[in-house]
């Protein structure tokens, strides 16, 4: 129970810390409406699934003792993060103030919180702390299991509400008509938390 306690605690506590997830999930409701933060929603989950996958097959640990392979992590997540910033940041405005662009498909959507969060370290190091110093060692598998569905369906179940709340229709009319300024911000939010990675 004390553990069970404890990784909900912990995962609780990281899904809602404002990050990189935050910001693209954000940026894809904000700009693209309601589905495409939804989907970026589902990305993010799948992408802490790939996290628990890679942790429970014993690979999280070889991660844990390879600074050069969390190096690589970290700098292709700050590249990725960099370059998604820079072309929101360029991207001109609708013609319509009020509608956002529209050429984000089901599965870019889907890509950008996948990619976003499947090259966080942090995320990495949040999910090899919570298997390596928190589920016991003769925690059965099937219990690891659920424990890694419910960090995913956390992360889900938070960032689709953000994607909620930044798709109301009279929320997005009002910051799409000052599209520019908008993208120009989130922009250099996804920039900044890419510079941040790379030096962090």
């Amino acid at each position: 129970m004390i553990e069970l306690l404890a990784v909900a605690t912990l995962t609780v506590l990281a899904v809602i810390s404002p990050g990189a997830d935050f910001a693209m999930v954000t940026r894809n409701s904000l700009l693209h409406g309601r589905p495409a933060g939804l989907l970026a929603s589902l990305g993010v989950a799948l992408g802490v699934q790939l996290h628990v996958l890679y942790t429970m097959l014993g690979v999280g640990l070889v991660l844990r003792h390879s600074p050069q392979a969390m190096g690589a992590i970290r700098l292709a997540g700050a590249v990725y993060l960099v370059w998604v910033g820079c072309s929101t940041f360029r991207a001109r405005p609708a013609a319509d103030g009020a509608a956002a662009a529209t050429g984000l498909t089901a599965w870019q959507a889907v890509r950008t919180g996948f990619f976003t969060n499947a090259l966080n370290p942090k995320t990495t190091l949040f999910v090899l702390s919570v298997y390596t110093q928190v589920v016991g060692a003769g925690t059965p598998l099937p219990v690891q299991v659920a424990y890694g569905l419910f960090m995913s369906g956390a992360h889900l179940v938070w960032f689709a509400a953000v994607a909620v709340v930044f798709s109301q229709a009279a929320l997005r009319a009002r910051l799409l008509q000052r599209q520019q300024q908008v993208n120009r911000v989130i922009g250099a939010v996804l920039m900044a938390l890419g510079l941040w990675l790379a030096i962090g």
